[in-house]
């Protein structure tokens, strides 16, 4: 059963088991440049024994206003009050991909009673003094790159901006198609390289010994440099009631390989995993 609600300023896709209580509320962020359609073949997966939550964040949406920047902690308070009210009366497991990962990361150090379990897809410990560490010049410049380039099509904004977010999306290969995608959809990598609003000083990266709680990490491997260290990995790997799996996809793990990756997270929402 699918229903849309309204909440916080989000408008919310519900999916329900049929004739079944849930066994748990999985909580589905997206990041850049997707919307909530990315987890539509992972909810056609779960939604037989899982209540499957997401919305599209503020900013990604069509419609939303030009250069307008969105705090983290406004973020964080949306995210919460759709958590408590959908949640069942229980702590939530956090699907996340990646700015997804930087908000729910964020939200779980916030609101750590509000979060049973993580799943992390392909960001990490990123921005760590252990991943930086291990990334080559080459990966530092690229990924400084196109975070610049996204934040500058961020300000200009309009059709300019619009054709600069589209064109690295598709350097970058994006499977998204390129008229969803547009310059509003920036502004994590602006308030990332200038502090504005308010600054993701307090989304810090995970430390070694983090999260506090069971993880799934899922990872592809088909891409220019990760976003974690294998430090962080290994530590979290060794771990009890927590896992680290390699794919051999690039960043959109859910896209490049779905039946793969639904039947990993099955297996690790599965009681007794």
């Amino acid at each position: 059963m699918t229903r849309t609600e309204a909440l916080a300023g989000l408008s919310l896709q519900i999916d329900e088991p049929e004739g079944v209580e849930p066994e748990a509320t999985v909580v589905m962020l997206h990041g850049w440049p997707d919307s909530a359609a990315l987890w539509d073949g992972t909810v056609a997966a779960l939604r037989t024994r899982w209540r499957c939550v997401r919305f599209t964040w503020p900013g990604f949406r069509d419609g939303d206003p030009e250069r307008a920047a969105y705090p983290l902690a406004d973020l964080v308070e949306r995210l919460r009050q759709v958590v408590q009210q959908f949640g069942g009366g229980r702590p939530v497991t956090l699907l996340l991909h990646d700015w997804g990962c930087v908000f729910g990361y964020a939200f779980w150090r916030s609101h750590p009673q509000l979060v049973a379990r993580i799943v992390g897809v392909d960001i990490g410990d990123a921005g760590s003094r252990a991943h930086v560490a291990e990334l080559p010049l080459r990966a530092k410049l690229g990924i400084a790159g196109y975070q610049l380039w996204l934040a500058l099509a961020f300000i200009i904004g309009g059709d300019l901006g619009n054709a600069m977010a589209r064109r690295m999306a598709a350097w970058l290969r994006v499977p998204v198609p390129a008229e969803r995608i547009h310059s509003r959809m920036g502004y994590p990598y602006w308030i990332t390289w200038t502090g504005s609003a308010g600054s993701y000083r307090a989304a810090r990266p995970f430390a070694a010994d983090e999260p506090l709680l069971p993880m799934l990490f899922v990872y592809g491997r088909r891409k220019p440099f990760l976003f974690h260290s294998r430090a962080w990995a290994h530590a979290l790997a060794v771990r009890p009631g927590c896992r680290v799996v390699e794919m051999p996809t690039g960043h959109w793990v859910m896209v490049d390989d779905p039946a793969g990756f639904q039947r990993v997270l099955q297996d690790w929402l599965s009681p007794g995993a």
